[in-house]
């Protein structure tokens, strides 16, 4: 068979079909058609053609709730790597010590350029919904920390994602940058009744030899016990592990 090579349209369709991985990959696991659309600037039509078409070929997957679309396992072969990241002996003996010495939830999030991983869930007191801290950067604490870093948080995660989860999200732009401010501030995240009504939790940061935000030390426990008077000791634990995860 001959070679015809790309037709006209070809190499429009397949900057289309790269603009919307990329938005995909940019915006999160969980985003929907028409926040991608809305991203890439395409038609409704358009935009499900190329998800769709991108599904097919593994690109990408739909969500379990299939609500929304995140990368599949062909991107993450893309990347060179595997989607989940795997944790040093030491990295997870330095968590299993701060859960062993604490009554709450001790969980360690990862961080990639705009998104969050929860890269280790406490096995006796897990995380209720991970999917929602990896979603919803707007309400929990790991994601105010990967927010308060950027230059601009709307880049990575627009307004019209403020999604409200309990009466106490943040769904104003003015009221999550005044939230940011302080975690900006503070060097550390706390929330409490925002993802959940009746949990809160605070994010303290692992960061690299080159100040990089690489992932955070997560403690979760009951809004009306909240976790604040374990924070020397998710800083303690987070700063050992800033050389095991650079």
């Amino acid at each position: 068979m001959s070679d015809r090579g790309l037709t006209g349209r070809q190499p429009g369709a397949v900057q289309n079909a790269l603009a919307v991985l990329e938005a995909v990959s940019h915006a999160g696991a969980g985003v929907s058609a028409r926040e991608v659309g809305e991203l890439v600037g395409l038609p409704p039509a358009t935009t499900y053609r190329l998800l769709n078409l991108l599904v097919g070929e593994e690109y990408l997957v739909r969500m379990p709730d299939l609500r929304g679309f995140a990368l599949g396992r062909k991107a993450a072969g893309l990347a060179g790597g595997a989607p989940e990241p795997r944790l040093s002996r030491a990295a997870k003996e330095e968590l299993g010590r701060l859960r062993g010495a604490l009554r709450v939830g001790v969980h360690l999030v990862v961080f990639g350029p705009t998104s969050l991983h929860c890269a280790d869930v406490d096995p006796e007191l897990p995380l209720r919904d991970p999917y929602l801290l990896e979603r919803h950067l707007h309400a929990g604490a790991a994601g105010r920390l990967l927010l308060a870093d950027q230059p601009d948080w709307r880049e990575v995660h627009p307004p019209s994602r403020l999604v409200r989860l309990t009466a106490e999200t943040p769904v104003r732009p003015h009221q999550l940058q005044a939230r940011l401010d302080e975690t900006a501030e503070r060097g550390w995240a706390a929330q409490a009744g925002e993802v959940h009504d009746d949990v809160a939790c605070l994010a303290a940061p692992v960061r690299g030899a080159d100040g990089a935000l690489v992932g955070a030390v997560l403690l979760t426990g009951p809004r009306q016990r909240p976790p604040l008077e374990h924070l020397p000791a998710a800083r303690g634990c987070a700063a050992a592990l800033e050389p095991l995860l650079a």
